[in-house]
């Protein structure tokens, strides 16, 4: 009795369906983006260039322990509390009337110990190698919450409307209006109250 020649599979269709498949996959495919923290890091200074003098007075540090503990100006703080205190360091104007330093819009206690202007006011946080990093992720919210409530109430002063919410508009490309108007008041505010963290 004879052999059965046993049947030939033609694999050049599955090469395609597969190549095809593989095509359908990349094209298909949404790649997911990494989102960090939004912080600009200061530009590098010559060797040469002495840094800036900065007045004790106008810096205003924030230690964070390795058991996420918040030591600020020397005081232990609860993180509650931690932008109200940051606010008020900002807006107290400490500066006399008649120096180029003094701050007419800021409403604060105009404590001469504190910060002279929120220009010259900065915010130093420092924190532990064992801090964790939701700790440290809360400390920075906190602190970016208080500048962005002074900037909401100034732009309210000024313009009527709220630096966060139309900042976030012209961001997502919803602002409807004059963009670039917008854009030169929202940097107004900005110099007003400049982002200081180091």
């Amino acid at each position: 009795m004879g052999r059965r020649a046993t049947p030939e599979v033609n694999a050049g269709s599955m090469a395609d369906i597969a190549f095809l498949l593989l095509i359908f996959f990349l094209v298909t495919t949404t790649i997911e983006k990494d989102k960090g923290i939004a912080r600009q890091l200061p530009p590098i200074e010559p060797p040469t260039e002495t840094p800036p003098l900065i007045k004790e007075k106008n810096l205003f540090i924030v230690n964070v322990n390795k058991d996420d503990q918040l030591l600020v100006e020397d005081n232990l703080m609860e993180l509650k509390d931690l932008r109200q205190a940051a606010i008020d360091f900002l807006d107290n104007g400490g500066a006399p009337s008649g120096s180029p330093e003094y701050c007419n819009y800021c409403k604060g206690a105009r404590n001469p110990s504190s910060s002279d202007n929120p220009d010259k006011a900065v915010i130093s946080v420092q924190n532990d190698r064992l801090t964790s990093y939701e700790m440290y992720i809360a400390v920075q919210n906190e602190l970016v919450a208080a500048y962005n409530f002074l900037r909401d109430r100034e732009s309210q002063r000024l313009y009527g409307w709220k630096f966060t919410e139309v900042n976030k508009a012209i961001n997502e490309g919803s602002f409807k209006g004059n963009e670039d108007a917008a854009k030169e008041k929202l940097e107004a505010i900005q110099k007003l109250f400049p982002l200081k963290l180091s």
